[in-house]
């Protein structure tokens, strides 16, 4: 009988980098989007961590079993755990909702990245394409959801949004070109965008002063009518 794998010495190299690069396009959505699925699952109640661009593995002792989300989310895993690869034999943790930006050239993304996800047991996998607009042949998001075993294309749009089940929110893209970005939303149809940290400061910084404004207004009033007038 073999050796029970956590008895094992495991000297594989699982590397925690890749050395690819990237459109600047796809490291800006991945900037925006991430602190947003943070936000809205911290709001949510949901405790999990929202990752981003790093490998995940799932087999042991195969490091070419990986994949590195642009986005993906460890439900149930604390958002301050530090994360350098994860490794889903340690935990048990499969991502529930992984995200990725499709490249220029779309095949690796729109062929073998479904599969890839598929082996990993990921829940929801969706595709964003940015370059969508370039070519009949290219749709803006393609959504994987997991049924029984299988992970089946259940969503293609070229809208401007699709809901994801997992995240209980929609993703939106908003601007276009270079200034394309996703957006977490909310509400009817997505109608509302989860804020992002600089338009929060904002609207803080407006309602307290409108706030004071309303205070100012209610002392002028109030001297006012001290005065008789």
């Amino acid at each position: 009988m073999g050796q029970a794998a956590e008895d094992i010495v495991d000297t594989t190299l699982y590397p925690v980098t890749e050395k690819v690069g990237e459109e600047l396009v796809q490291r800006l959505i991945m900037e925006v989007l991430r602190p947003l699925v943070e936000r809205w699952l911290r709001e949510q109640g949901r405790e999990a961590l929202v990752g981003a661009d790093q490998f995940v593995y799932w087999e042991q002792f195969n490091a070419r079993s990986a994949v590195a989300p642009d986005v993906y989310v460890l439900e149930g895993v604390p958002a301050d755990t530090a994360v350098t690869a994860w490794k889903v034999w340690e935990t048990g943790v499969v991502p529930s909702f992984c995200f990725e930006v499709v490249a220029r050239d779309r095949l690796k993304d729109y062929e073998d990245s479904p599969r890839r996800y598929a082996e990993l047991g990921v829940a929801e996998l969706v595709l964003f394409d940015p370059h969508a607009a370039e070519s009949p042949r290219r749709r803006r998001w393609h959504v994987y959801r997991r049924r029984g075993r299988e992970l089946l294309l259940e969503d293609v749009s070229s809208g401007d949004r699709i809901r994801s089940e997992v995240l209980g929110a929609w993703l939106r893209q908003v601007g276009e070109g270079t200034a394309t970005r996703v957006r977490v939303a909310h509400g009817e149809d997505g109608a509302t965008l989860v804020p992002t940290d600089a338009e929060q400061a904002r609207q803080e910084i407006e309602r307290r002063e409108r706030a004071e404004r309303e205070l100012e207004q209610l002392r002028a009033e109030l001297e006012r009518l001290r005065r008789g007038e």
